[in-house]
Order: structure tokens, then sequence, then C-alpha cells
């Protein structure tokens, strides 16, 4: 894959090729085209990835040929106040490579230099094309209110929640609960040291109060009744931590938030964490490799890729190997 680097002149293109190993994520912008890419579908897809430099651009400086890197693939404009403040996941500009641009889903992409972070040789390029959404799960969890020894829980435990409960449990969390509908992923979630409620079978609320309540509800299903029951969930002062992007309005019992002083917050991606995030792995903090539940070549994507996650819920992450 190509990875594009310019300057700040957009007209002026500096070019690293990377040689993608590993790569999963699906994405396209439609209709009118991107306000930084320039481009809409058909594109690559594919936004979470690792490589090495195939070739470095004039102009590119701290880069040899043969690093193994991790891409952050958001774009932005770096100009805006969002960007100027160091908020630059918040840019109004904002895309992701692989969605707006074109991804990893190809033998060669480009990205742009402040994109690329080295991997210490003892990440692999699996661990590295997991960095971009674990540092989804590790910004959550960083921006809540979550202190060692606090309990947690979390909604929805598809790849993002049993990356939250990784990194709740990271960042010292004495309890994990883990609320789905899928035996299958709540398995998961288990061996991940998750307790698991089945929600169509148990009442999760009325198991989590029984127990005292949590500290921090992370919602990463995106859906009313999750939502409502993490909001029901939280201790007096506790937090609720949006993760999941909802496809539809939502309503939370605002008497309910108030009586107990409790508060609802939300992230948008993730910003600044990246080396964070490598560094976790390279130490044996964070062991990312446990959600990976299968590996296959960019020619099978369709079958035993993108189908199979709909059919089998045991499926988390499935690894897409270029070349």
């Amino acid at each position: 894959m190509f990875i594009r680097f310019t300057s700040l002149d957009i007209r002026r293109a500096y070019t690293i090729i990377i040689n993608l190993k590993y790569h999963h994520g699906i994405g396209v912008q439609t209709e009118d085209p991107h306000p930084l890419s320039g481009k809409s579908a058909p594109l690559t897809l594919g936004h979470e990835f690792a490589g090495e430099i195939e070739e470095i651009g004039e102009g590119v400086n701290g880069f040899v040929k043969g690093d193994r890197v991790a891409i952050e693939p958001i774009m932005y404009c770096g100009k805006c106040q969002s960007c100027r403040m160091g908020f630059y996941n918040q840019c109004g500009k904002m895309g992701f490579v692989g969605l707006n641009d074109n991804g990893g889903f190809a033998d060669y992409v480009l990205v742009e230099p402040y994109m690329v972070h080295k991997l210490p040789d003892n990440v692999s390029f699996e661990e590295g094309a997991l960095v971009e959404p674990t540092a989804v799960a590790m910004h959550a969890v960083r921006q809540s209110k979550l202190k060692v020894g606090d309990s947690a829980a979390v909604y929805g435990v598809g790849p993002i929640g049993l990356l939250t409960i990784l990194a709740a449990k990271s960042a010292g969390a004495s309890k994990v609960y883990a609320i789905d509908v899928s035996d299958e992923r709540l398995q998961l979630a288990e061996k991940l040291g998750a307790i698991a409620i089945n929600s169509l079978k148990q009442n999760a609320t009325e198991i989590i109060l029984a127990a005292g309540g949590v500290h921090v509800a992370y919602e990463a299903a995106g859906v009313q009744p999750t939502l409502t029951s993490a909001v029901s969930s939280v201790k007096q002062g506790g937090e609720v931590m949006i993760i999941a992007a909802f496809a539809q309005p939502a309503q939370i019992n605002m008497f309910e938030l108030m009586v107990k002083e409790a508060n609802v917050t939300s992230i948008l991606a993730y910003r600044h964490i990246f080396p964070e995030i490598i560094a976790l792995i390279a130490d044996g903090k964070l062991d990312v490799k446990q959600i990976i539940t299968k590996k296959i070549a960019l020619e099978n994507i369709i079958e035993d890729g993108l189908e199979l996650l709909v059919k089998d819920k045991s499926q988390a992450k499935i690894l897409v190997q270029i070349g």
C-alpha cells in the first residue's frame, strides 16, 4: 500500500510506500468528495492496518525503508480551532483513510507522515493492526472517571466492547461486567476476565445493582435498551461513557441521572494515544491478540471475512493478510 505524506501545502505530495502485512476495517465516503482527500466512492476500504515502509519520498524525515509501522488513519486539517487546541479528532473536516480516502485493503497505501507510528520489534504486525481499535477503547477509558479499584460495565461486546474490557482491566478496574445478547461473544468476554450477562436471559440492571452498581458504564452497542440499562446501573456519582455511534436519537431518564448526580459523556475516536497503546502492547500489559479470532487472505475477504462476521457471532476481529 502507498501512504501519502503531504506538507502543509496539500498540492505537494511526499510519499511513503508501505507493504501491508495485516489489516482490518471497512468504510466508504459517499456522495460529495471529502474536503481533505477530494475523493468519494469508489474507494479502497480499510482503516485498521500495519505494515512496513517500502519507499520514502523527498522531504520526509524520521523514517527509513523497512520501518515496521502502525497507521493512525484520522485525517484532519491542522488549521481549525479544534486542531489548534490539539483536539484533531474533532476537526470539522475530520475523516479516515479507508473511509474517506483509499485505505488498507491493497498492497500499498498512501498516508500522511503524522499518521505513521513505528512498531518495536516485539510488537507483531497483527498487534499493530489492532492498535487503531484499541485506541478507541483506551481513549474511552482514559477520558472516563474510572480509577484503580473501581467497577465497570461494558454494554455490547463486539470488538470495541471486548477491547474496552481489556482497557478497563489494564487501567485497574476491580470488576467488569459484560452485557450482550450473544452467548458466543460473552464467552470471549469471559476469557478476558469479565462477568458475562446475557440480557435476553437475565436482567442486567438488577444483577449489577444487587452488587452495588458500577462506577462507570461503557455503552458500546449504540441502541436504546443498553443505554437505558447503563444509566440505571451506575452508582451515585457514577458515569455513563458513550463509545458507540447511535443510528437513531436516544432518550435518557434525566431524573434518574439527577437523583444519583451521575454523568453521561462521550468520546469520538481517539487522539494522542497511539504511542501509549503501542508501549502497553510492547510491555505485555495489553494482550490485544486475545480478540483475534481468524486470519484470512485478501482474496477470501467476502466469504471468509465480511459474510462470516454477519453469520458467526463467535468472530471478533478477523485479520486480513495482504500479499
